[in-house]
């Protein structure tokens, strides 16, 4: 099957240049949006697919600079023999080196062979299709794909409207399943005829007064109509082309009448079973009109699961569903770094597909907080919950996303986000750090570390910073929510049986002393789901209903401050 080796891009939208070495199966672009991934499958379309003309205004021009032509390149590789024949196309045959990626101009030992198809525009905005050779051009030799190779290649593409690919048209997939023809052309010519004669003079006896005076104003008019106008059938009306035949469920129901999704998962199949004859399929938003499972079978139908991939898919997504199901290896994600675009592939940043599962949103944010753990992913949550009820934009109107860091794999996570392109941050204790060579790197590359202070966990430093009353309430949920004997013996545990949790509570009316406060944020911390707070949605809880309202009264405005600064962070990335 064909396959799209390169695609480079130049002034084309919001790409002023873009150069794009894909996989062979499966390619979804994610990230922000208005990153120009659907230019990027605009741009497939308009350069090889079957197209004679293409509509083009100023605004295809990347700043609306119309002096700098739009130029598309797109170089195909795994040719069938017809495109690779010496006499149609030996002076254009090029040579793809696939473990650089680079293209030389004529096909040499150990290089794939290749063509490479043009798509030119300049301001006269006529489009030029032609392929790419510097022999031709030296021999002022110039031209561009048979039009039937062309059909051959050219892309499927699912979008809002399908209907064209349920019928037997030109180019349609239903025509590249298989040689079968089917000639109803003399039935349905015979078939209207039929009809006219039919309607006869019966649209006359009815329309006899108009009939009546169109006869007496063209006699007048000297208008030769004969006798007397009749009310026919107009002989076009009963014309058929492309597209008489259709597909129809078993009651006679056109399928063009099924919903967006199962025309789309219908047409992703057949695409399947005619990949020998077309091998490229283009989808603009994946999830469109389809239900979490519907996308899973959606990617099913594509081969995201089969080895080899029987499709070339390019696609573009918003849906975690779709993240979570792709393999890092069949996700890029698409940045502007100064003028020109680039596709980076997920699956060269790292270990990334554990955490890509568990958070996939985060890959389609801007902006990326790694959290050390759970309880700090609860806070953030709790907090930016409490701020959008007091008129603070959102942390997913910043187009942040939050990701537990898994502890020791904090900067792992961390680095391999900021090897995308994404903006990053981490929260993190200060009583362990694991990797420090890893924080290191992750600052050197720009990346922004918030930490406790004073060598504290979380739980130390609220309960060493906030308000006396907000201490006991604290101490209260945590018997709310994980029974009264629990949290009694992580206090005896904890102070070495010199104190209870009757102790704590007797402490209320005077104010816990500042031993017991610390006593209170280790007994608090113990490691795995028997800790107070150590899930997202008890650390939620607390932020929202407990420790943000009542900061102001924090004995320590300090630790205020610093949730100030970690969400001021967050802001200023848009």
């Amino acid at each position: 099957m064909t396959l799209v080796r390169v695609i480079e891009i130049e002034n084309f939208r919001s790409i002023k240049f873009l150069r794009w070495q894909p996989f062979a199966g499966i390619n979804c672009l994610v990230g922000p949006g208005d990153s120009g991934k659907s230019t990027v499958l605009d741009a497939l379309d308009f350069c090889i697919g079957a197209r004679r003309t293409l509509p083009m205004t100023d605004a295809e021009f990347c700043g609306l600079d119309v002096e700098k032509p739009v130029r598309i390149s797109v170089t195909l590789g795994n040719l069938p023999d017809e495109l690779k024949n010496i006499d149609s196309y030996g002076l254009y045959l090029r040579g793809f080196n696939a473990a650089d990626g680079t293209i030389a101009d004529e096909p040499e030992a150990g290089l794939e062979t290749a063509l490479t198809v043009q798509l030119l525009v300049e301001s006269d905005l006529e489009p030029q299709w032609t392929l790419v050779s510097a022999r031709a051009a030296a021999q002022g030799q110039s031209r561009s794909l048979n039009w039937a190779d062309r059909v051959k290649i050219a892309p499927t593409r699912l979008g809002a409207v399908n209907d064209y690919n349920l019928t037997w048209r030109r180019g349609s997939i239903l025509n590249r399943l298989s040689d079968e023809r089917a000639d109803a052309s003399k039935e349905l010519a015979k078939a209207g005829r039929d009809v006219r004669l039919a309607f006869g003079a019966q649209g006359s006896e009815q329309l006899a007064k108009a009939l009546a005076a169109v006869t007496d104003t063209a006699k007048k008019l000297g208008i030769p109509i004969g006798a007397e106008a009749k009310a026919l059938l107009d002989a076009s009306s009963v014309s058929f082309s492309g597209g008489t035949i259709s597909l129809h469920d078993e009651t006679g129901v056109p399928l063009r009448g099924l919903g967006l999704g199962s025309t789309r998962l219908l047409i992703a199949g057949l695409q399947r079973q005619a990949s020998a004859q077309a091998s490229i399929i283009l989808i603009d938003e994946l999830e469109h009109g389809l239900e979490p499972h519907r996308i899973i079978m959606l990617l099913q139908a594509l081969g995201a699961k089969d080895n080899p991939a029987p499709l070339q898919v390019f696609m573009t997504t918003h849906s975690p569903v779709a993240v979570r199901e792709l393999a890092a290896t069949q996700l890029h994600v698409l940045r502007r770094r100064g003028d020109q675009h680039c596709a980076l592939a997920v699956g060269g940043a790292g270990d990334v597909q554990g955490t890509i599962r568990r958070f996939p949103e985060a890959l389609l944010a801007s902006a990326v907080f790694v959290c050390e753990g759970a309880s700090e992913v609860g806070l953030m949550r709790g907090f930016d919950q409490w701020r959008v009820a007091n008129g603070h934009v959102s942390l997913a109107a910043h187009g942040c996303a939050l990701v537990d860091g898994g502890g020791s794999e904090l900067f792992t996570r961390a680095l391999a986000f900021q090897a995308l392109g994404y903006r990053v941050a981490t929260l993190r204790d200060s009583d362990v750090h694991p990797t420090p060579e890893f924080e290191a790197q992750f600052a050197a590359a720009g990346g922004q570390t918030f930490r406790w202070r004073n060598g504290r966990a979380l739980e130390d430093e609220l309960f060493e910073s906030v308000g006396p009353h907000t201490v006991s309430k604290l101490v209260e949920l945590a018997v709310a929510e994980k029974e009264e004997t629990l949290v009694n013996e992580h206090i005896k545990s904890a102070s070495t049986n010199a104190k209870d949790l009757a102790a704590i509570r007797a402490e209320y009316a005077a104010g816990i002393t500042p031993a017991s406060r610390t006593l209170l944020g280790a007994a608090s911390r113990f490691k795995g789901q028997k800790g107070w707070f150590k899930s997202v949605g008890a650390m939620e809880h607390a932020a929202r209903e407990i420790i943000a309202p009542e900061l102001p009264q924090a004995i320590d405005l300090a630790v205020g401050q610093f949730m100030e600064q970690m969400f001021t962070w967050i802001a200023n990335g848009r």
